[in-house]
């Protein structure tokens, strides 16, 4: 029970990795505030999540944001952990074809989004000496050619600075921030791109390990972000990809 008595907050929790985090953090003993703009979904999360509440919440809305905050510590008293995950993922087409409110839209979601948690949380993690994790990606650690989806990778490589950015700034409070960056893992945001054997092949081949990766993969390295064994570590970018970002 690596998180026992923690109040932890979760966006974009009512699937895939956010999830696997959420769930993750429950079983080991934490009180799991999840988030998503789907209230059926997320009803059906939190009931599969023991020691849960789910708040609907859109992360573009800095009302809906604040009011997740609140609701958390009207309930909690406080708040231990937050996990930046939430995210889309926008069609693949070049540059020159991206519309403009695609572009502000995936930076909105991605990247500004995870501003607007952060900025609510902070006061009160200052109280705790609370830990932040971002869950950017291997595509914010390199470019991949024939990847092309610039404003998620664009939004993905400033949440890794921004990671260091935040670490720097408030371990004088002992607020500990790192990041994550997955490879592709296998969620409902990747299926699209999965359809056949061939594709799975194809992407199984694209990770040195020889595998995509499972959620429950990414949650584990949360896990210890998050907990005590890490207390010496903040402004740390761990790749979990299968090796796909050293190739």
């Amino acid at each position: 029970m690596r998180l026992s008595g923690k109040v932890a907050l979760v966006t974009g929790g009512s699937r895939g990795i956010g999830f696997a985090i959420a769930k993750n953090f429950s079983e080991n003993g934490a009180t799991v505030i999840i988030t998503a703009k789907n209230q059926e979904r997320l009803d059906k999360a939190s009931s599969e999540i023991p020691n849960s509440i789910g708040i609907v919440a859109n992360i573009r809305n800095k009302d809906d944001v604040k009011n997740v905050v609140d609701k958390t510590i009207e309930k909690f008293g406080k708040i231990d952990i937050l996990v930046n995950n939430a995210g889309i993922f926008p069609k693949i087409k070049e540059l020159h074809e991206i519309d403009e409110d695609e572009w502000n839209e995936v930076l909105d979601v991605n990247l500004t989004g995870q501003f607007r948690f952060t900025k609510e949380v902070i006061p009160y993690l200052k109280k705790t000496s609370g830990s932040i994790i971002n869950i950017s990606s291997d595509a914010g650690l390199k470019a991949y050619q024939g990847f092309n989806a610039d404003a998620y990778s664009a939004a993905k490589a400033a949440l890794v600075l921004l990671t260091k950015c935040w670490a720097l700034e408030y371990a004088k409070d002992k607020i500990r921030v790192n990041c994550i960056c997955p490879g592709v893992v296998d969620t409902d945001m990747t299926k699209p791109f999965l359809k056949t054997q061939k594709d799975k092949e194809f992407m199984d081949n694209e990770h040195p390990i020889g595998r995509i990766g499972q959620p429950e993969e990414v949650a584990k390295a949360v896990l210890y972000f998050a907990s005590d064994d890490a207390s010496w570590i903040t402004g740390a970018i761990l790749a979990v990809d299968g090796g796909e970002s050293i190739k």
